[in-house]
């Protein structure tokens, strides 16, 4: 089994693979480009973005971002991702539609052993994650390895996911927790 076979399978894997370093560097460069290039050269930013993501989609990233892989990125339609996020995709993240993620999100489906002998041989793994339809992350959200997050759940600034969270919820804290349920049509507001 190749170590991009034991990452994607979500097994121990060395990152330092050669095949995993070149496809990582293949998405650094795409990211680079994406972040140099002028916002007013829109059909230009979004081929580069769809390259990145293995996908056609009307997703929306400003700059600076940064991931890993890019095809393990799954977008849904009306995706949004302002300023400075980081997506770290060594396993799937698969995100609905209409979501939005504010400045300085952080989505991370990498993780490193407890134990410091491991942990300094290079081993790693890697959870999928799932976001589903009509999410919004405030600012600074941190989302760690092998959650899943609910249909229409608004996550407050700062908060860091590390459980589940149901839908249809306000959440918020570190850790992340549902804090109110969110009633249908309801205008999504923390006044």
């Amino acid at each position: 089994m190749t170590e991009k076979e034991k990452m994607l399978s979500g097994q121990m894997y060395q990152a330092w693979d050669a095949e995993l370093k070149d496809e990582r560097l293949k998405a650094k460069r795409l990211c680079f480009k994406i972040n140099q290039i002028c916002p007013t050269e829109s059909a230009q930013r979004q081929s580069l973005i769809n390259e990145l993501l293995g996908q056609e989609s009307d997703a929306w990233i400003e700059s600076p971002f940064n991931c890993d892989y890019g095809y393990n990125i799954k977008v849904g339609k009306g995706f949004y991702a302002n300023h400075g996020c980081t997506i770290l995709d060594c396993a799937p993240i698969t995100i609905g539609d209409n979501c939005l993620l504010a400045p300085g999100v952080v989505i991370a489906t990498a993780g490193h052993p407890l134990d410091p002998v491991e942990r300094a041989s290079g081993e790693e793994f890697a959870k999928a994650i799932t976001i589903g339809n009509d999410v919004w992350f405030g600012a600074n959200v941190t989302v760690c390895p092998g959650v899943t997050i609910g249909d229409n759940v608004v996550v407050g600034a700062g908060s860091v996911v590390v459980k589940d969270l149901p839908a249809n919820t306000v959440c918020a804290g570190s850790p992340a927790k549902p804090i109110r349920t969110l009633a249908v049509g309801e205008k999504r507001s923390f006044e």
